[in-house]
């Protein structure tokens, strides 16, 4: 692991550093905020995965989570979004695949599946690492994203309850198996049989039996992709008819930036906060 960077903030440590991952087959980057509390013992862990075109900078730079996470004694990691560099197969053309949108899958088709495996990255690889390099509490972790990685977080905690203490979300892709940004995508990277895309799809997943205890999703009503791409109320059916608690906020004229993920972002790392004790 090298050290990219490291900055004070608010007491604790904003770092960036970058590894060669034998997940992904090239060097990944990622970021990590440690709070002050870490110099006194393992902190608990709140793992980001962030969205299409995003890289670990972007809710780093934008998310304004440090302030309360130094108070709250949080250390957030905060992965990137799909393997990069020459050589990683690619559509240039495209913000909706490849580059930039891994989609927190294993891909398994030609020529995507040596190096598209996200899913592997953020639930083994990456925790290995901050388990080995960092003060973290590996045994009190939570899980969050927004869009594309709120989808990630959701489906990551559905298919691993006993890693995760809470899921949260901020305008999830809530069904990417029939949603028009993400449909082709799963069709890439897992091919046509649409079977195998139910492993990565939240409200599928819920109907095939997988369980979280609860979730906080926050969705914009202003969010330009409300009705084609992100469709929460799927989400919402889905835990309803699972018995999953589910408090979905549909806040009034925000949209799908950092503008609005930055606003409720307290209120996510409060929530986590209260359940990883």
């Amino acid at each position: 692991m090298k050290t990219v960077s490291t900055s004070k903030s608010h007491g604790g440590i904003q770092g960036v550093y970058s590894h060669a991952s034998e997940a992904c087959a090239c060097d990944m980057t990622f970021a990590v905020f440690v709070p002050p509390q870490a110099k006194d013992g393992p902190v608990p862990v709140l793992w980001y995965l962030s969205g299409l075109t995003c890289t670990h900078a972007n809710v780093m730079d934008k998310g304004e989570y440090r302030r309360l996470a130094a108070e709250l004694g949080l250390m957030i990691v905060c992965p990137d979004t799909s393997p990069r560099g020459e050589g990683i197969p690619d559509e240039k053309d495209n913000w909706q695949f490849g580059s930039g949108a891994g989609f927190y899958v294993d891909a398994t088709q030609a020529p995507f599946a040596k190096n598209y495996r996200m899913y592997s990255y953020v639930i083994e690889e990456l925790p290995a690492l901050i388990a080995a390099n960092f003060p973290a509490d590996m045994s009190r972790q939570s899980i969050t994203g927004h869009s594309m990685g709120g989808h990630g977080a959701l489906t990551i905690a559905l298919k691993n309850p006993e890693r995760f203490k809470s899921c949260s979300a901020f305008a999830p892709i809530a069904q990417p198996s029939t949603a028009g940004w993400s449909k082709p995508a799963l069709e890439k990277y897992l091919g046509t049989d649409e079977a195998a895309w139910r492993a990565y799809d939240t409200t599928l997943l819920i109907e095939d039996g997988k369980r979280f205890p609860e979730f906080l999703a926050d969705q914009g009503t202003s969010d330009g992709f409300l009705q084609e791409g992100l469709r929460p109320w799927l989400l919402e059916d889905a835990c309803k008819k699972a018995g999953i608690g589910l408090t979905l906020r549909m806040q009034d004229g925000y949209d799908h930036s950092y503008n609005f993920i930055s606003t409720f972002m307290d209120d996510h790392l409060r929530w986590h906060a209260a359940r990883l004790g």
